[in-house]
């Protein structure tokens, strides 16, 4: 039958969609003034289940934010070469043609996903793009500079038909995918990876040594550098396989998006205060580079709404100095400014962020659009020992008090340093029961085994441990034993993952967010989800591979999904859990 307007028009309205599938960003090549794109790339994510949108090639910021805040994934297809001045380095007589738009459309929308933790996935020259950009170095020619002698990587043949194999590395992703430890790909490109960026893993080579894919040990970034979109079209299945790689990601970072839309997210300590030396503005970020040595602040409103959290509790962190009337009124100033830069920033950016002093706070600035900001106070030392401060610590709106840093202080001992009260002081006794008194929350981070307990027994309130991880995975003194741990529970409390390195593993160089994925399993295998938050400690040292700063918070929701965690179970560990123990703690004060 001819088709009619009135046919096609039929056959859109009588369609009911069964599926959502994620939206796959692609990246476009450029010839002559024209954006374009092999259909096979389209097609490959079709056949995977993805929606597929083409990115043009632009640069303007603001609508490449707009294109991709939308996205569940992101494709960068294959081209020419990349301009070797951009790594550094002067071009061989053997470069090819290098188009320097193309080079920073493809490294803008890669920044710009990346920051909002969106898989991404690199074909040919897209692998080579990710290796670059996280780190990695390229060879820009094959035969004039890999040190031993190369296959043909150039086929003449129709891309649909493979031309040479390639090693598929035990262990790695690519290999729990593909299942296989060789397989047959097509070849077409005279640059290649020449060493792996940091974090990256060679999960695929040829014959001749050179590096035919990588993947992050953490993120979901992977690329190939062969061309599976041309023979996916001639039905090889395995191939197919490699576009569904991206697709599940994707599919896993969309429910995780909208669970970050559907129910509040809260840190429950960062050292943001600490962060900014002059003018403190939350509204833009600061520091060096948001790339190795990791610089920048890491807690700060753009990174807070790129990975979808709400709230932060930001604590002005009070080092411990003399225990002497000079050293008290020195720290109780300090704390006074660090707040009062707190309070300033609702008025610095209020149509983005406000301060909140209650769950209902939180509720409403979500409905807002607005981000949270908690105030907290780490160190107990700084009250020195005039109990009337806290009263005033609570009209500036401080929701929870550290007793103690690295040190004892004259409410109670130090998980650092030596024993001096066996736990809480006569006077740490008073603190908490003023503290009650008040609705300000107990947070016994940073104090000793003995400290917690008394704390426990002294408090009429569920306690917390704003960033504390288990004892029993990383063997630190500022971590938790298990006896702490089900103490905190038994009374209603909560425990907080905390991201700092040397708290999670104790090789602390390689400590990432699979290391803090475990420690919320083990804590949750001894007292349940409902006794679980997260407390980065971001700013103050926190920092792990695969969860860095704020906007990569997201990805513990992201993990949890694929540990198979309800979204019930999440809510919890995100902010159902604190809010009852905030709720709780104020109901006491009125």
């Amino acid at each position: 039958m001819t088709p009619t307007i009135g046919s096609i028009f039929r056959q859109a309205d009588s369609f009911v969609p069964s599926a959502n599938p994620p939206r796959i960003g692609i990246s476009v090549n450029r010839k002559d003034g024209l954006c374009c794109l092999n259909e096979l790339y389209v097609r490959s994510v079709m056949a995977a289940g993805g929606a597929p949108l083409l990115i043009p090639a632009i640069c303007d910021l603001e609508a490449l934010h707009a294109i991709v805040a939308d996205l569940d994934g992101l494709l960068f297809s294959g081209g020419g070469d990349i301009n070797p001045i951009l790594l550094g380095e002067e071009p061989v007589p053997q470069l090819q043609d290098v188009d320097h738009f193309r080079d920073q459309y493809d490294l803008l929308l890669l920044r710009t996903a990346f920051t909002r933790q969106i898989p991404i996935m690199g074909i040919c020259r897209g692998h080579q793009l990710i290796n670059a950009a996280f780190g990695g170095t390229l060879l820009q020619d094959i035969h004039s500079q890999h040190p031993q002698p190369a296959i043909k990587h150039s086929q003449e043949m129709d891309r649909q038909y493979p031309s040479h194999s390639v090693a598929i590395l035990p262990g790695t992703r690519l290999h729990s995918v593909l299942k296989s430890d060789k397989i047959y790909v097509n070849s077409i490109h005279h640059q290649a990876v020449k060493a792996p960026a940091p974090g990256f893993t060679v999960s695929a080579t040829a014959p001749d040594g050179i590096i035919e894919a990588i993947e992050h040990r953490e993120y979901p970034v992977f690329g190939v550098q062969w061309h599976p979109e041309g023979m996916a079209a001639n039905g090889d299945e395995q191939s197919v396989e490699l576009f569904r790689m991206l697709v599940s990601d994707a599919k896993l970072f969309a429910e995780a998006k909208s669970l970050h839309r559907s129910m509040p997210t809260i840190d429950l300590h960062t050292d943001a205060p600490m962060a900014y030396d002059g003018d403190f503005d939350l509204g833009r970020r600061i520091g060096g580079s948001f790339m190795p040595p990791f610089t920048e602040s890491k807690v700060n409103l753009p990174l807070m709404e790129a990975g979808l959290i709400d709230a932060a509790f930001m604590a002005a962190y009070i080092p411990q100095a003399e225990r002497t009337t000079e050293g008290y009124d020195s720290a109780w100033a300090y704390a006074l400014n660090r707040l009062g830069c707190l309070l300033q920033q609702e008025k610095l950016n209020p149509k983005r962020v406000g301060i909140a002093r209650t769950p209902a706070d939180l509720l409403r600035l979500k409905q807002e659009g607005r981000r949270a900001i908690f105030l907290g106070l780490e160190n107990g030392y700084t009250i020195g020992k005039d109990i009337g401060r806290l009263a005033t610590l609570r009209r500036m709106g401080v929701a929870y008090i550290t007793l103690c840093h690295n040190g004892s202080n004259d409410i109670c001992d130090s998980a650092i340093g030596q024993s001096e009260w066996n736990g809480l002081s006569p006077f740490g006794r008073e603190v908490v029961w003023e503290m009650n008194r008040l609705g300000i929350i107990i947070d016994v981070s940073h104090a000793s085994e003995a400290g917690t307990y008394a704390a426990i027994e002294a408090s009429s309130t569920p306690v917390i441990a704003s960033h504390s991880s288990a004892r029993a995975l990383c063997n630190h003194p500022r971590n938790l034993s298990d006896d702490q741990i089900r103490a905190i529970a038994s009374r209603g409390g909560v425990i907080c993952i905390c991201l700092y390195p040397g708290f999670v593993k104790k090789d602390s160089e390689e400590a990432s967010l699979s290391d803090a994925i475990a420690h919320i399993n083990h804590i949750a295998s001894l007292v349940g989800t409902e006794h679980i938050g997260i407390g980065s400690d971001f700013d103050g040292g926190g920092q792990l591979t695969g969860c860095r700063a704020s906007n990569e918070l997201i990805n513990i929701t992201v993990r949890l999904l694929r540990e198979g965690y309800s979204h019930d179970d999440i809510r919890k560990i995100w902010s159902a859990n604190i809010l009852r123990v905030m709720e709780s703690a104020q109901a006491a004060s009125l």
